[in-house]
């Protein structure tokens, strides 16, 4: 094997080439090596919530290029495409603006777009629940009620020397993948489908196209060559555009093509769950959490999904990296008439993290502590376990992360010069701020952690390797040459992958959960050592003489590698088990400028220590922390989801539908300076090469960006008054809060926040509600 490209060795994603000069090919490129072709489009509902009254799809026919227009009649299966059974493919009752009641197959999309437009459909308008809010005060919810829950509340607060109380509200965030969601599908002369989908779970794909044709697994077949982004969005969502595919090219008998318009995809798929949380938590003299007491409502939309595991998650990580010995937390999904959320790169525990950096970023002002210290005070320690009853193991690791952050990014120094420079200037003003991250890694649902591999070796000595995760950029594929190269002492250039495909690795888990290098990667180092073992006593002075000597004694050069995650259990009703084979931790350190005119704000600077166990492939890992921090930073301060709530004919439409309208981060919003480190000596055992997960963890870094704005704008004000500050902290949202925080310091106008300091009194009176 060769050093340089093996494990642990910094080399380039391999499909980078192919990237930047459009050679790799993705779903959308392979329409047209096919021929005759069929294009779909929706028929989209104009209502947030109505009935269909009538369905004539007569005049569509009459339109040139119009070959069949899909309905339900047309299911031969189950008219479905949900996992929960709870998202009809075809409805009869539309249940947010822009639901596809119909599709249209056409010659060219452009017949089939006006083939759409010509179907005639009434509706009957029903009321529709818009806002979490909304729901919360209707009492319309989905799926179980959840409760996480450790200790004894009331002693909790009995003893506490200040509680505080408030509500926290978020929005959700856009996927805004680069490749729209796309399916291309067709039918052989055996009657066999073959599905071609941006998927992360093509397993998943393939059960749900079954089910809607009426066929078994092994009747239908899902490949995906790669993905133009995922972060979630194609976890679940791609299974009914695949299935809409697949019907049409089974009813031609012509291939047909599904490809969203980035239009269509914002306002048809769903995003990231905005959350709504009440709290109430106390501490005792010296700043240390005692208690918390929270409730969790996520906007669902308008089915499950997957919104209970991403609660489920959120209320795991409510806790982010700090010891409460006191809490409850519960959660409940809110149905709404929108779209229907999904999974987001986190899965709910930005969103529960969130909750409680919230909580902290907002009690140290009336606490009279500095966040930085009120945080790392409150940092788990050896022997501690979290709400649901895992034992956090390597809790030094965070202390060790924050002191280099600390060090490396000269904070002591920096923190005089923001006081200087806050001192000296009226209208700028800067902050600093510190955030954790503890994130657990495994599926909640312990069945998912289990992977497989294929990996062939031909006789000249060349591998083949397939497994069952999913690329979408992230670099998973790479990290899996580089296992199989190490596994075999093989250089890269001698092993191939092929692309992921149900017929050659079957019953898959999703690429999710930030699992995809440690299940697949498992997997492949077990298939690759089946092989070595088989051919340890076989002679031969290369590797491809041994190959051909293996071959010429009948001795097999083909395995099929499995691994499972063990020392994992999970109730889910009861919130107790150990969901996580490990927790990945990181600490950030970001450094704002604001604007006391605008609320228009730059990010200085930016100091990272990650915890990535030994990289796997450093080169990858380190392009996941950045875009990781990046999008994050995205959801926190500008990607800003709105609907129409009014009561008008447009309420519940989405009104941010397009990239002129929802703001994403771009090369302008990177920090001028932005540094990364591996956290040292992190080596994580039990897993693939000593690695540690690094998808969605880093992701969270941006908590610090947020909390620095909140510090800068509260420093427009008086000291001790805490500052609110609106999730996404968009520009607009900043200057509120800094002209909040001017005006209590004695400019015109009320303070928006009341603060009581009633610490004189007995133990568990209020010190404010926020």
């Amino acid at each position: 094997m060769s050093a340089s490209t093996g494990v642990g060795a910094a080399v380039a994603h391999e499909s980078a080439a192919g990237h930047v000069t459009g050679e790799a090919l993705y779903t959308d490129d392979l329409v047209g090596r096919l021929h005759g072709t069929l294009h779909a489009h929706p028929v989209q509902a104009p209502h947030t919530h109505a009935r269909v009254t009538r369905l004539d799809v007569a005049p569509a026919y009459a339109v040139d290029g119009v070959v069949r227009v899909l309905t339900a009649a047309d299911v031969p299966g189950v008219n479905d495409a949900g996992v929960k059974h709870d998202e009809p493919l075809f409805p009869d009752e539309v249940m947010f603006h822009g639901h596809s009641v119909a599709w249209v197959l056409g010659e060219t999309l452009e017949a089939a777009r006006l083939g759409a437009e010509a179907v005639e459909v009434d509706y009957e308008p029903l009321p529709s629940v818009v806002t979490v809010r909304e729901a919360i005060e209707g009492g319309h919810f989905q799926g179980m009620a959840l409760c996480a829950e450790r200790g004894d509340l009331d002693a909790g607060f009995a003893a506490a020397a200040r509680i505080v109380e408030g509500e926290t509200e978020f929005a959700g965030q856009e996927h805004f993948y680069l490749e729209t969601h796309c399916s291309l599908a067709q039918v052989d002369e055996a009657g066999q489908v073959f599905v071609q989908c941006s998927t992360q779970h093509p397993t998943e794909t393939q059960e749900i196209v079954a089910h809607v044709l009426g066929l078994r697994s092994h009747e239908v077949t899902v490949q995906c060559l790669r993905m133009g982004g995922g972060f979630g969005g194609k976890e679940m969502q791609p299974h009914g555009y695949a299935a809409i595919a697949a019907l049409g090219a089974t009813l031609t008998g012509r291939p047909v093509r599904v490809r969203l318009t980035r239009a269509q995809d914002m306002t048809m798929t769903g995003k990231r769950h905005g959350f709504h949380a009440a709290w109430r938590v106390g501490f005792d003299d010296e700043g240390r959490i005692l208690a918390l007491d929270t409730t969790l409502t996520a906007d669902g939309g308008w089915s499950l999904d997957l919104s209970e595991p991403v609660l489920s998650r959120a209320l795991c990580h409510v806790d982010n990296a700090y010891w409460i010995p006191h809490i409850r937390a519960a959660g409940r999904v809110a149905r709404t008439h929108k779209t229907s959320q999904t999974a987001f790169r986190g899965f709910g525990g930005p969103q529960g993290m969130l909750v409680i950096e919230d909580i902290l970023g907002r009690c140290a002002p009336l606490l009279g502590i500095d966040p930085g210290d009120l945080r790392r005070r409150n940092l788990y320690a050896a022997g501690q376990e979290t709400p649901y009853g895992q034992p956090v193991r390597h809790p030094e690791r965070l202390a060790a992360a924050w002191d280099q952050v600390e060090a490396r990014g000269d904070l002591a120094a920096r923190r005089e010069e923001v006081a200087a420079f806050n001192a000296t200037h009226e209208h700028r003003k800067r902050g600093l701020a510190v955030t954790p991250v503890k994130f657990g890694i495994s599926f909640n649902f312990t069945a998912f952690n289990q992977a497989g591999a294929l990996v062939h070796v031909y006789r000249d000595g060349s591998v083949l390797i397939n497994h069952g995760g999913t690329e979408m950029g992230q670099g998973l594929h790479t990290k899996m040459l580089q296992v199989a190269a190490t596994a075999l002492g093989l250089p890269a250039e001698k092993v191939r992958l092929a692309p992921t495909r149900t017929d050659k690795v079957p019953n898959t888990s999703a690429t999710a959960a930030s699992s995809g290098a440690d299940l697949n990667g498992a997997a492949v180092k077990n298939a690759c050592e089946q092989i070595l073992e088989r051919i340890a006593d076989v002679p031969g002075e290369t590797w491809e003489e041994r190959v051909e000597a293996a071959y010429l004694a009948r001795i097999q050069l083909s395995a099929a590698g499995f691994y499972r995650t063990e020392g994992l259990s999970w109730d889910a009703r009861a919130m107790r088990g150990h969901p996580f084979k490990y927790f990945a931790y990181g600490v950030a350190a970001t450094e704002v400028e604001v604007d006391g005119f605008t609320g228009a704000y730059v990010v200085r600077r930016v100091d990272i220590v990650h915890d990535v166990g030994d990289s796997l492939s450093p080169l990858v890992d380190r392009g996941q922390v950045e875009g990781g921090y990046l999008q994050g930073l995205g959801w926190l301060t500008l990607e800003d989801l709105r609907w129409d709530e009014s009561d008008g004919p447009g309420r519940g439409r989405l009104l941010t539908n397009a990239a002129s309208t929802y703001k994403l981060p771009s090369l302008s919003e990177l920090p001028d300076v932005l540094n990364v480190d591996f956290l040292a000596d992190a080596t994580e055992t039990g897993v693939v090469h000593g690695s540690k997960a690094v998808g969605e963890p880093p992701l969270m870094l941006a908590f610090s960006a947020r909390e620095a704005l909140r510090e800068a704008a509260g420093a427009f004000g008086p000291a001790g008054r805490t500052v609110e500050l609106a999730s996404p902290a968009t520009p607009e949202a900043v200057y509120w809060a800094l002209d909040a925080a001017r005006r209590a310091g004695g400019g015109a106008g009320t303070p928006t926040t009341a603060a009581r300091d009633d610490s004189a009194g007995e133990p568990g009176d209020l010190v404010g509600t926020v």
